[in-house]
Order: structure tokens, then C-alpha cells, then sequence
């Protein structure tokens, strides 16, 4: 189960999603279970590996947006980069960036399990 503290462990800006969330902790820790539920990370993994960069450009940006308004920085800021190739449609190998939302994906999802 998700916490506050678990959050701020985590490296999440907690002050910073809570505002977003109108300082509603119950509001903020049950939109943060919504973003692990969405599977947009999948979705973003699996549309890079079939070459759809469109589709990967829709999944990341909405990513980046969730992460960015509830403060889950860790994931934000590789979710922001790989946004922004993609968004210029840029050739390259995304694994490094895509293992590095998949890694802070699972962290997040692990703390959530305990």
C-alpha cells in the first residue's frame, strides 16, 4: 500500500502533487494507484519496440503529464526526455530511456504491493 512517506522515499515531490490534489492526501495516493493501473508505460514500451513513434509520443506524453502534476519525479524525468525525441520523431535507440521508466515503474509498483 501507497504512503506519503513511502512516496517521498521513493523520490516522488510529494508537496508538490498533494497541491495538484488540493492537499487531499486520500485524493493524491489513489491517483497515483490510477497512473500504475493506466499502463501507459507498457503502452509506450510496446509502441517504440513495434516502430509506431506515434503512438509512442501519445503514450509518453501522457505519461510525462500525469507524472509531472502528481510529483512522481523519478519516472518524470526520463518519461520528459524520451517525450521530447519522440515529439521530433527522432531515430535512435530508446532502450537505455525505456528501461529507466520501466525500472522506476517497477520500484513504484513494488512499494504499492507492500
Amino acid at each position: 500500500m501507497l504512503t506519503i512517506d513511502k512516496l517521498t522515499e521513493y523520490g516522488a515531490d510529494v508537496r508538490a502533487g498533494l497541491e495538484i490534489c488540493m492537499n487531499n492526501e486520500e485524493f493524491y495516493l489513489k491517483m497515483v494507484n490510477l497512473m500504475l493501473k493506466d499502463n501507459q508505460a507498457d503502452r509506450l514500451a510496446e509502441a517504440v519496440e513495434s516502430g509506431d513513434l506515434n503512438a509512442a509520443f501519445e503514450a509518453a506524453h501522457a505519461l510525462k503529464g500525469v507524472t509531472a502534476n502528481l510529483g512522481i519525479t523519478p519516472i518524470k524525468k526520463p518519461v520528459s526526455e524520451i517525450t521530447e525525441f519522440l515529439r521530433s520523431k527522432t531515430e535512435m535507440d530508446y532502450t537505455d530511456l525505456i528501461g529507466e521508466i520501466t525500472k522506476q515503474m517497477k520500484r513504484l509498483i513494488a512499494l504499492a504491493e507492500e
